[in-house]
């Protein structure tokens, strides 16, 4: 029985305020509280909201035959308990239902496993205490940062207890393979779930595309297409930001409606139903190894690290954030290691991309700047005052607003 697996990212980072070297030693708060706020009641009403209202309907009308997973971050966390716990109390009822997993990740949204597997893994733990306090659910499937994912990260997360990891169906990974099975890592161990992005793309970003050649994309189009595509696979991996419901993808273009029908379409078919991330791999052998000899994301037509990587400011800034792991935790200071933290969010580094043509739309998703140079001196401003002040204050620092 082939099953398709929903899977949705829920995150948003604490943005910057406008930030100047004038700033630098007079003023300690860093964070823009009007757009955070703004921006979260937004996609919270525009997105969360509804679409969870959307997924319960669906649990209840099928019985608890539908099912999905969310990987909710930290930030995400905070920001909805700050500006929109109502947004926070639908997932809480969602997570009540049995039929919801929640994901383990990185707490922050960050980008420490490629620079700090200390820092990492701590991470990992403080997000897998958060979804035990709120949805009473101990992760046992990873999710990395944009689906981050290599071998050395492969073998951290396995040492750290988890039975799978997702990441992206990247093609020249897999090579021949289908991502429509389960797979390990060599040695095994962790299962692999690979995101198969052709078809998830097709609801995350083509949706809405009248150019497309396949406009309108019609829950009987897209479940024949499950139906007849699969062939020997057991599973469709559908990862996407939840945000393509009602803020990528805006109410008006039929997203709710696709995602109302869209299971009966596919359970028309006996043979096929919907599956969690732990259902897959308990559900399903390993069709065999998998390596992952580069890192691997699901960002922009590379799938590489270069939406974070891609310049000599994003690495001068990583860099600089990553190399005080050693002097924050000396302090031993839980105000300041939780700045130092918010400051790792991946998508502060996002901002500062130069890729553009085919990737910049993506990259001026609720983007702040005008430019990715003012992004990086904004953020080195920040960062110079945040070093300064933390030594300075022997560790005291914590980030607050000055009198």
């Amino acid at each position: 029985m082939p099953s398709v697996c929903f899977y949705f990212q829920v995150h948003q980072p604490f943005r910057l305020k406008p930030y100047s070297c004038f700033h630098v030693g007079r003023d300690h708060f860093y964070f823009d509280d009007h757009a955070n706020r703004e921006i979260m009641q937004k996609v919270a009403f525009k997105s969360y909201l509804p679409a969870n209202r959307a997924i319960l309907n669906l649990i209840n009308r099928h019985e608890g035959r539908f099912k999905v997973a969310y990987s909710v971050t930290g930030t995400a966390v905070e920001q909805m308990m700050m500006y929109c716990p109502e947004a926070l109390d639908s997932f809480i009822e969602l997570s009540k239902t049995g039929c919801v997993e929640f994901l383990g990740e990185t707490y922050y949204h960050s980008l420490a496993a490629i620079y700090d597997p200390y820092e990492f893994q701590h991470q990992v733990k403080q997000h897998a205490d958060l979804m035990k306090s709120l949805f009473n659910q101990t992760p046992t499937v990873f999710r990395n940062t944009e689906l981050i994912c290599s071998d050395q990260i492969m073998n951290i997360v396995s040492d750290m207890g988890y039975k799978a990891i997702i990441a992206e169906g990247a093609d020249d990974i897999l090579q021949w393979r289908s991502p429509d099975h389960v797979y390990e890592k060599p040695g095994g161990k962790l299962k692999l779930l690979l995101k198969n992005y052709a078809l998830a793309d097709d609801i995350a970003f083509r949706f809405s595309n009248q150019a497309w050649a396949h406009y309108p994309l019609t829950p009987e189009k897209f479940s024949s297409w499950l139906h007849s595509g699969i062939g020997d696979g057991e599973t469709v991996n559908l990862f996407m930001d939840y945000e393509t419901f009602g803020e990528h993808q805006w109410e008006a273009t039929g997203i709710f409606q696709f995602l109302d029908a869209l299971p009966s379409k596919v359970m028309s078919n006996s043979n096929w139903d919907f599956a969690t991330p732990s259902e897959v791999i308990e559900r399903y052998q390993s069709r065999g190894e998998v390596s992952f000899p580069r890192i691997v994301s699901w960002a922009d037509l590379q799938r590489d690290l270069s939406a974070w990587q891609g310049n000599n400011m994003q690495n001068r800034a990583l860099s600089s954030i990553f190399m005080l792991g050693n002097d924050v935790r000396a302090r031993n200071n839980p105000s300041t290691t939780d700045l130092w933290r918010k400051l790792q969010t991946s998508d502060h580094f996002y901002y500062m991309c130069t890729k553009w043509f085919a990737d910049g739309d993506v990259h001026a998703y609720f983007n702040p700047y005008l430019n990715p140079y003012e992004a990086f001196i904004n953020y080195m401003n920040i960062l110079t005052d945040f070093k300064e002040s933390m030594l300075s204050f022997g560790g005291d620092y914590s980030g607050q607003r000055t009198a």
